[in-house]
């Protein structure tokens, strides 16, 4: 199964252009500066800082949690790519260092790309660092010509160093990236699934990140055979994954662990979520925006409805894969310690119509807002919000859309694991026809609104235009 894991590199790559367009200018333009790229971890910020330096003739470091002494000689040891002999000096700080460096490029100009991979681990052992870099990069890395970069996947340290308007490296950095999940519509090729139901299911167990695309890429079987070998299974290598990420987090994002389990207990308010934990809800601002600012968990309010002053937010974990191990293995895992194959895929066959209903209605919010839409939506977009709608005992809606035109589109989300027959749809478009409309934007005449039914498939011969419901499949949304 090599063969898995080359292609799901490819797809990354593949779906970095802009990233690597953006990093490849700052290179071109011959003037060095300072690039800033973060994100959440496993969503392959290595793997493409790595493949930048190899065609640039460039130097990757990482750090890790070691001492001082011991990360200067690892940055040393790796400038010997480029400068022979360069770790024979012992460095006594990172001032030393750094000029080290600046002086063996101006002098040999090479002009990078220099990557410092995991920074907020240099530091955590060196806090004087920042403050360092900062005179480094102004001065004599600029007077060199060094393009230099610089990654981390601690975000709440990313964000004091760089990214605050008091951080050292403020206002430093020529290009800054958040590296995102891998869009669901590189799944097909990544993983070789049939069609764009297959995507969808795979989409809901490992989400857009790259490891676990790879991990999955290594074996064969069916998805339940996968997600029992990689998740379920004590031995697997994301049994305990969540746990991990979070210990991983500089400073330990531990403490919000509960929080998670409670989230992925179905607990979605913040005095749900109080209640399950025993604490008040005032206690629960710092944890929540710590959950947020981790990618782990996300704030969502009714359409329309302003984020901030809103009291009706509802917090739900964010990561397919999360929300799977937070929905079957975090509350089974002394089950899962002694169950074998059978017992433990009930346990996830029991969770699974409702982890990948709701990853299908947030695949459906997210390709409306990033597109490209079916051609049957034509008339609509370019999208200016989407999101989901409800209030009190009225109707929810699963997507409510604006484009920037101010029209307006509606709909509802379903799935099975079956095509939807005639019948069903029929029943389904109908339903959705008559159903209250949500509190629309701005003064949209409800004749000019598109409803829509969007399903995961349909059986042969069923009619796609309901009266005035477009009906939308997986394919038609994902272009496949």
């Amino acid at each position: 199964m090599q063969v898995g894991i080359m292609l799901s590199c490819i797809m990354l790559f593949l779906n970095r252009d802009e990233e690597q367009r953006r990093l490849d200018r700052l290179v071109g333009a011959g003037t060095g500066g300072l690039a800033v790229l973060y994100g959440r971890r496993r969503v392959g910020k290595t793997r493409l800082l790595v493949e930048w330096t190899r065609r640039h003739g460039g130097v990757y470091s990482v750090a890790d949690q070691s001492t001082p002494a011991i990360q200067l000689r690892y940055l040393a040891e790796a400038m010997v790519a480029v400068f022979p002999g360069f770790a024979a000096v012992v460095y006594p700080d990172w001032s030393v260092l750094l000029r080290a460096v600046a002086r063996a490029a101006k002098a040999e100009s090479w002009r990078g790309p220099l990557v410092l991979d995991e920074l907020p681990y240099l530091v955590a052992a060196s806090p004087e660092l920042p403050s360092l870099l900062q005179r480094w990069i102004d001065h004599e890395a600029a007077d060199a010509g060094l393009v230099v970069a610089v990654a981390g996947s601690s975000q709440r340290m990313m964000q004091g160093l760089v990214l605050d308007a008091n951080a050292p490296l403020f206002g430093r950095a020529r290009e800054v990236l958040k590296i995102e999940p891998l869009d669901i519509g590189f799944l097909k090729a990544g993983l070789r699934l049939r069609d764009a139901v297959d995507m969808v299911r795979h989409h809901a167990c490992w989400g857009g990140i790259p490891r676990y695309w790879e991990l999955a890429g290594e074996r064969a079987g069916t998805l339940e055979r996968l997600v029992d070998e990689l998740v379920l299974d004590p031995l697997g290598p994301l049994h305990r994954e969540p746990d991990r990420l979070l210990f991983q987090e500089i400073p330990s994002a531990a403490e919000v662990r509960p929080l998670l389990d409670a989230i992925g207990a179905g607990a979605h308010r913040v005095s749900e979520i109080a209640g399950r934990l025993q604490r008040s809800a005032t206690s629960l601002a710092r944890p929540l925006a710590r959950l947020v600012e981790l990618g782990l968990a996300r704030r969502e309010v009714p359409f329309g409805q302003d984020p901030k002053a809103t009291k009706r937010a509802l917090y739900k974990i964010d990561d397919p894969f999360s929300r799977l191990w937070f929905r079957v293995v975090a509350p089974q895992r002394s089950a899962l310690a002694t169950a074998n194959r059978a017992a433990r895929l009930a346990l996830f066959r029991r969770a699974w119509s409702g982890l990948v209903a709701a990853d299908w209605e947030e695949v459906v919010r997210r390709r409306l807002a990033t597109g490209p839409l079916p051609a049957r939506l034509a008339n609509f977009g370019p999208t200016l919000a989407v999101g989901r709608w409800w209030s009190g005992a009225r109707p929810e809606w699963d997507v409510v859309a604006e484009d920037v035109q101010g029209r307006v589109l509606v709909g509802e989300v379903k799935w099975s694991e079956r095509p939807f027959s005639a019948t069903a749809v029929t029943a389904e478009a109908r339903r959705l026809a008559q159903r209250e409309l949500p509190d629309l934007p701005g003064r949209v005449d409800a004749a000019e609104v598109q409803r829509c039914l969007f399903v995961p498939e349909v059986a042969k011969g069923v009619r796609r235009q309901q009266g005035e419901v477009v009906v939308v499949t997986a394919a038609e949304l994902l272009g496949v």
